[in-house]
């Protein structure tokens, strides 16, 4: 049995905070705004497991008035998410992502965030795809204000 799950996550740029996409830190005079790290491509991911069991969302599971959330680690709860989905018995099929962002490029830093993500999840490296967009200068992405994720997840039962 197979389930699928659709994720997507926003974040607004600002000064003062590392900019973490994918658990990697990228070299950018602006960072995310959030109450954890701010991680728009680890909570699109997120977003999209918990939908294909239909379990809830991150801003449910792991909320911002809580203040043990506060700068958390977007791994740890990718980790987390993946371990209740492991109990559920389900396995990651394959993932699809898109970040969305003007600048920086992200090119450069795919292949450590696919490294990353692989490990926590289990994952071979052709299981993972993440692609890099811009928002050809149209909207708040693309007047780099804000960067996006977008992420499928194909679950399998084990």
């Amino acid at each position: 049995m197979y389930r699928i799950g659709l994720g997507y996550d926003i974040h607004q740029l600002t000064t003062g905070r590392d900019l973490i996409i994918g658990g990697v830190k990228i070299t950018h005079e602006k960072g995310l705004l959030g109450h954890s790290d701010a991680d728009v491509l680890i909570h699109a991911i997120i977003d999209g497991m918990l939908g294909a069991l239909a379990l809830t969302d991150i801003g449910t599971l792991f909320p911002d008035t809580d203040k043990k959330y506060k700068d958390a680690d977007s791994t740890v709860l990718l980790g987390k998410v993946y371990e209740k989905i492991r109990q559920k018995g389900y396995t990651i099929n394959n993932i699809d992502s898109n970040i969305i962002a003007q600048e920086p490029k992200m090119m450069p830093y795919i292949p450590k965030m696919k490294e990353v993500l692989c490990k926590i999840l289990e994952m071979k490296h052709e299981d993972l795809s993440i692609k890099a967009k811009t928002n050809e200068k149209m909207d708040a992405v693309g007047q780099k204000l804000a960067i996006e994720a977008h992420s499928v997840v194909l679950l399998k039962k084990v």
